[in-house]
Order: C-alpha cells, then structure tokens, then sequence
C-alpha cells in the first residue's frame, strides 16, 4: 500500500473511531440523564409549581449533558491519540530504520543493511534502494581497496623511487625505494619542502608543479647519481621517478678502467719487444748486448702470456664455463706447494714464508686447482710487496666456515685503495705494481673463485705494517 494511501486510511479509521467513541458515550450519557430527570421530577415536593421546577431541572439536565459530553470528548481524544500512536509507528519505524542504516553508511559502516522486514509501498522501495546502495559502495570500496592493494605491491616492487606530491605540495605517496634514495622516514603526508634541499630537484619540482613539461635530469644524492624524472598529474601536483645510477656508472667506470689498463699492460711489453727486434735487427750488435735483449724480449712475452692466460681464467669463470668440484682438502699440503716455488726468491729477498695452520681450520672444502691458486696468487702478491720481515700462509675457523689466506709485513695498502683491490688491473701503486711482474689480475681471480665457492673475500691493511688478504670458504652444506 503506498504511504499516502495508508496515512489516509488511518486518519479514517482515527475520525471514525473518536465520532463514534464521542456519538456513544453522548447518547449513554443523555439516556441516563434522562431517565434520572424523570424520577427525580416524580418525587418533587408538591407546594413547587409544576413549571418552576421542570424549568430547573431542564437547566440541571442540560449542565449535566455539557459536563458528558465535556468528559466523553476528551476521553474519545485520548483513545484517538493512543491509536493514531500505535498507528503511526507502523510508518515511523520503518523510517527510523532506515535513517539509522543511512547514518551507519555515513559513518563508514558499509555493511549495514535495512531490513527484510520493511517492504512494500515507498518505505520499502526507499528500503530496496538504500540495500543497493550498500552493496554497490561495499562493492566498490572493496574494488578501490584491492586496487590500491595492486597499486602498492607494484610500486613497491619497483627498482625506482616513486614521489607523488599533490597540489598543496603535500607528499602523499612514496616507496620503499624512494624514501631508501632520499633518506626519508616520515610518515604521509609530509610538507615537499622537508624533501633533500638539492638544487636541481626542488628547482625541478618547482617547474613542473607551475605547470612546465616534464622534465629529465641526472642528479647527485648524497653519494648516489639519480636519473630524476618529474610530470605534472592532471589533478595538480606531479610526480617524481628516481632510478640509481650509482652502480651503473660505477661499472662504466670500471670499464673504462679497465680498457685503459689492459691496453697500457699490453702496450708497455709489445713496445720493448718491437724496440729489441728492431735492435736485434742491425747486425753490428755485441753478442753479449744481443743475449741480454733477447732475455729481456722473453721477459716480456712471458709476461703477456701471463696476462692474456690469466683475462682467458677470468673470462671461463665469470662465464660460468668453469665449475668449482669442490672436495676435502689440507690447507699444510697446498701451503707447502705454493711455498716451495717461491723459496728461492723469498731467500733472496731476505723475506720468511711461515705457515700458521689453526687445528681446527686445516682442512677445507674447496677445489684443488683453486684453492692452489688463491693461496698462490695471495703469497707471490704479499711476496711482492714485502721487502723485510715476513709472508705467512694461515688459516682460521670462524662462522661455520674457514678463513684461508696470506698475511705480510710489507709496504701496506692505503685505505681508499682497499675497497678496490679486487678489481681487474687496479693498483694501488701502478708503477711499482709492474716492475714487481705484477699482471693486476690475481686478486680479481682470487675474488671470482671465491665466489663461486659461495665464499667471499676481505682486505686489512695498515701502511707501513702490512697487509691481510684472505678467503672465506663455506661449511660443505653451504657449498652449492
């Protein structure tokens, strides 16, 4: 039944109800009244005249009349209110109902849900409507919610640093990686202003928020290079995208190095060797001077072998053209071969070669041929840069694995040259690393099998006391 039917209906049935409550009790009223005027009329006293006192009782009566119907309109109306009462609520709770489901949904409740009770007529179309409104902003926040989940997850997986600033200059969004790149911790939102105070990126984000085309830089952070992207967000405010270049320009530069130095390592011999052919050439050479050029000529090709096999080493294990068979090895056994060939020169030199074998790091797990060469390429470079005192093979037990190296009493390694000693051909002192014979390539060597041992390296150094190079070499269950 519409609403504007059943208020009608029930205003009938209250009108109906109070004239027929009001109509009754009257005409009960008059009836009684009546009948109590006639008896009191019979038994008047007789020395009254018979219209003196009909005239009074008529008077009586009619007060009497007023009175009831006084008292049966008022008790009519109040049976009238308490059903009007009882009839309204049939309309106003449904209504409130509804207006406490909306107020639910206001609030952020979006489960609630009018209910099944309420149908029919426009209270129960308004009910319908408002359970789909529910559900359709139950759906949509869900939608949203997953969404924005999605969202997340991708620019958290990101190798990039991702800003969003808004248009009040509010940073509403930043990644793990961004606040990693620009050292950030707040929580969001925060000011712009408490991003770094690098010239080129607020001066970036300044232009692009004042509606200038996008713009790409490459920009210093800290000790980081950042290619920095800024575009403006069709609602106002702009994003930023950062990318770290550190590494990749660190490469670069090793790459450079690298070319550099192996053309000057090769150079430096092909350059003798033409000019002692070219000498060797004229016939008037002294056979004694010819013998020496000769022996110096063969130095040199010597040395060029050395480099080309030890860039052909590098190469087959980076490559993974060489795989480790790692098996149980004495640590003594491999000292003693890798001493005994270097005896002679270390005698010479006036230099001791001591072995200090821990007891309980003698054996290792590690392939033959590369453990030979980690200990061979870490004792003839210390025996290189050592000119008094001594060079010592050692090991130690430490974190479910084994420490295997050299330690020496030579010149030492300056401290900004350590972290880059494992790199190929670098040298922390390039002119006496040649005229040692040195190929810059062994400690690179050294790090590559380590590696592929699942192990790794370490450098300690002090100038003027010495240095500490060595290898870490994993338990047999660590070794893959």
């Amino acid at each position: 039944m519409r609403l504007i039917q059943r208020l009608l209906l029930q205003s009938t049935v209250v009108t109906v109800v109070f004239g027929i409550a009001v109509l009754g009790a009257v005409e009960w009223r008059v009836r009684h009244r009546l009948e109590l005027h006639e008896t009191t009329s019979a038994i008047s006293a007789p020395a009254e005249s018979r219209a003196d006192a009909e005239a009074r009782s008529d008077e009586v009566l009619l007060t009497a009349i007023r009175q009831d119907m006084t008292v049966a309109t008022g008790a009519a109306l109040l049976l009238a209110l308490l059903l009007a009462r009882l009839l309204s609520r049939q309309v106003t709770r449904p209504m409130e109902e509804l207006r406490d489901m909306a107020r639910d949904l206001a609030g952020g409740d979006l489960t609630a849900r009018p209910p099944r009770s309420i149908k029919g007529g426009e209270v129960g179309e308004l009910a319908e409507s408002l359970r789909q409104v529910g559900e359709q902003m139950e759906t949509r926040l869900w939608e949203m919610q997953s969404e924005e989940a999605l969202l997340v997850a991708l620019t958290e997986s990101l190798n990039e640093g991702v800003v969003a600033v808004d248009a009040r200059k509010r940073v509403v969004r930043i990644n793990e990686t961004g606040r990693q790149l620009l050292n950030l911790r707040q929580p969001l939102p925060f000011p712009a202003s408490e991003l770094p105070q690098e010239p080129q990126l607020q001066e970036a984000l300044q232009l692009v928020l004042s509606g200038a085309p996008p713009i790409f830089r490459e920009i210093r952070l800290a000790e980081r290079t950042v290619t920095l992207t800024v575009r403006a967000l069709s609602g106002g405010g702009a994003v930023l995208a950062m990318y770290d270049l550190t590494q990749v320009r660190r490469l670069e530069t090793v790459r450079s190095d690298f070319v550099a130095n192996v053309s000057h390592e090769l150079r430096t011999p092909l350059t003798i060797i033409g000019g002692f052919v070219e000498t060797l050439q004229d016939d008037d050479v002294p056979p004694e001077l010819r013998r020496q050029f000769l022996g110096m000529t063969e130095a040199n090709v010597q040395r060029m072998q050395r480099i080309v096999d030890d860039l052909l080493d590098l190469s087959r294990i980076e490559s993974g053209g060489w795989r480790p068979a790692p098996t149980e090895l004495d640590v003594a056994d491999i000292a003693a071969d890798v001493i005994a060939p270097l005896a002679h020169r270390a005698r010479d030199k006036g230099v001791q070669l001591v072995t200090d074998i821990a007891p309980d790091a003698r054996r290792v797990m590690c392939d033959p041929t590369a453990a030979g060469q980690i200990l061979s390429n870490l004792a003839e470079n210390a025996l290189r840069h050592t000119t008094i005192g001594s060079v010592t093979l050692y090991t130690q037990r430490e974190d479910e694995g084994v420490w295997m190296g050299v330690r020496d009493t030579g010149s030492g390694i300056p401290p900004e040259h350590l972290p880059r000693i494992f790199e190929r051909f670098y040298r922390a002192d390039p002119g006496r690393s040649r005229e040692a014979g040195g190929t810059g390539l062994g400690l690179s060597i050294v790090r590559h099998l380590a590696e592929a041992h699942n192990g790794r390296t370490k450098a300690e150094s002090t100038v003027g006391a010495g240095s500490t190079i060595a290898v870490w070499l994993p338990t047999p269950t660590q070794i893959s």
